[in-house]
């Protein structure tokens, strides 16, 4: 049985982890500053589509992390990489912003509404009626349906708001097509991360505050699993799920300890 001294290269989700309502979660720097003078591998992975690697480590920065932009790895990367691997050089028709756009554009990708081979959903904040027709006649007509993360719905200071589940949710009524979803709790997400950092994952480990994304989509793809109590999950919740992570803590700052019932430090 794996514990986390056998752990070398990390992976970890971002909000309710790293960070809460924009600010830095205790131990989360000193985290991150462990592993980057260890020189450990890792990679910070968010549903989030909307933001390039670079807007989310000048977010991060301004909440306290010091995070690089190479080190963060989102689900428009991922999902950019997958598609690239189906059809390099391929067509999109894309619903999304700066993140996904950017990510295919750098993954060679045309963007198009002419017959494209793809059409990818992802997260945004300017859904428009058009452009939900524009896809839903698209991909009647045979492209291929990507959606870039399966969230239902997303934060925001007035309340929740629909997000990209919600509008391929739409996009399946109206085509009885189900989207391909690239994001957790897709373990292809975290396949395309391991191999961004040259990984393996027996001795990589997922840290996460959802049991339904982080910790299944971890167990899934063979990672040793770490829920921490500081974001969605609560010790009550977790007896709902029939599996469970391979440790559970209060937040990230007890990462900096050695593991119970061991003299090693990782």
């Amino acid at each position: 049985m794996r514990t986390r001294s056998d752990v070398s290269s990390w992976l970890t989700d971002m909000d309710g982890v790293l960070v809460h309502e924009e600010k830095a979660l205790p131990g989360a720097q000193d985290l991150i500053e462990t592993w980057k003078k260890d020189e450990t591998p890792f990679l910070v992975l968010t549903n989030n589509s909307i933001y390039t690697p670079r807007d989310l480590a000048a977010r991060l920065q301004d909440s306290g992390l010091d995070v690089p932009e190479d080190r963060i790895w989102t689900s428009a990367l991922a999902t950019a990489t997958f598609l690239k691997e189906q059809a390099a050089g391929g067509t999109a028709y894309v619903i999304g912003e700066a993140g996904i756009i950017t990510a295919l554009h750098e993954a060679g990708f045309v963007l198009t509404d002419r017959d494209p081979d793809f059409v990818v959903v992802g997260e945004t904040r300017n859904y428009s009626f058009e452009a939900i027709t524009t896809a839903i006649r698209l991909i009647d007509e045979g492209a291929r349906f990507i959606a870039t993360n399966p969230d239902p719905t997303g934060p925001s200071s007035e309340g929740i708001i629909p997000a990209t589940g919600a509008i391929t949710a739409l996009i399946t009524k109206a085509t009885r097509k189900e989207p391909y979803v690239v994001g957790k709790p897709n373990p292809m997400m975290f396949r395309s991360a391991l191999n961004k950092i040259g990984a393996h994952s027996e001795n990589t480990g997922m840290i996460g505050d959802r049991m339904d994304t982080d910790i299944v989509a971890g167990m899934e793809a063979g990672l040793y699993t770490v829920l921490v109590l500081s974001g969605i999950s609560s010790k009550d919740s977790v007896r709902e799920f029939p599996f469970q992570a391979n440790e559970m803590l209060d937040g990230v700052s007890q990462l900096l300890k050695p593991e119970k019932g061991s003299s090693k430090k990782k």
